[in-house]
């Protein structure tokens, strides 16, 4: 069967002497893995459809499992992703975490776009950790592990000062605390901003000026969150953490 699709490669792999194997997230039909014969070689037309990042149309025929592209075109290259250092670390980041929390028959066109939303706003220049921040919201929100943080799922209470517990599924008010000893302590400034993650379309993002130790506590929550629903263990996280400890 013939497919014609838009695709952003969230993963490009080499497949013998000339080939690549990249996985497409597609705007309709969910994830896609395709053969790209050769992508490798500096004159093949279809190389830079294999980048990583790369937004285009790609049209393949498949019977089943693996696809052969038959043709493509480039829509945004997102070059400047694949150049810094900084942006294709956070770019290799949001791919790497939609190719592995995005099972194969799951298509969600919403997610396409949040994920084209976070490669546009990291070439515009916008905050990177918060990008992310609000990327992985998303994902948890489309594996069903959105946390509640308008008030305590506990006891519905709504009165502070909460504290996040990854494992309740939210906020806990100052007389729930007991039932997560492991509850975290989030400032009021951050917690606000979970709360603003929680509802807000990347496509809507705008400038955004956090401090610091805000930021700080925003990582520290959204890493908890991750790893209490997902535990999806991640090589593009690890050099995040590594980048960090140079720019921090």
């Amino acid at each position: 069967m013939l497919y014609r699709v838009e695709g952003i490669v969230i993963r490009s792999m080499d497949y013998g002497e000339g080939n690549k194997i990249v996985t497409l997230l597609t705007k309709t039909n969910g994830k896609a893995g395709v053969l790209i014969r050769g992508a490798k070689k500096v004159k093949s037309r279809h190389a830079s459809l294999a980048q990583p990042f790369t937004y285009g149309e790609f049209v393949f025929f498949r019977k089943s499992g693996l696809g052969t592209l038959n043709h493509g075109e480039i829509i945004e290259s997102h070059h400047r992703l694949r150049e810094q250092l900084d942006l294709a670390a956070y770019a290799s980041y949001a791919a790497e975490l939609t190719d592995k929390a995005l099972q194969e028959d799951e298509s969600s066109s919403f997610l396409f776009e949040q994920f084209h939303a976070s490669l546009i706003g990291l070439e515009e220049g916008k905050d990177a950790q918060i990008i992310s921040h609000l990327y992985e919201m998303r994902i948890l929100e489309a594996a069903g592990y959105a946390p509640e943080l308008d008030f305590c799922v506990n006891c519905g209470n709504e009165q502070g000062p909460m504290r996040l517990s990854p494992y309740a599924g939210g906020a806990l008010c100052p007389r729930c605390t007991g039932q997560d000893p492991h509850a975290i302590k989030v400032g009021e400034g951050a917690f606000k901003l979970l709360r603003l993650f929680r509802r807000m379309d990347l496509r809507r993002l705008g400038a955004i000026q956090v401090k610091p130790e805000t930021k700080q506590e925003l990582k520290k929550a959204m890493r908890a969150l991750m790893d209490a629903h997902l535990g999806i263990p991640l090589k593009s996280r690890s050099f995040l953490d590594q980048l960090d400890k140079y720019t921090i």
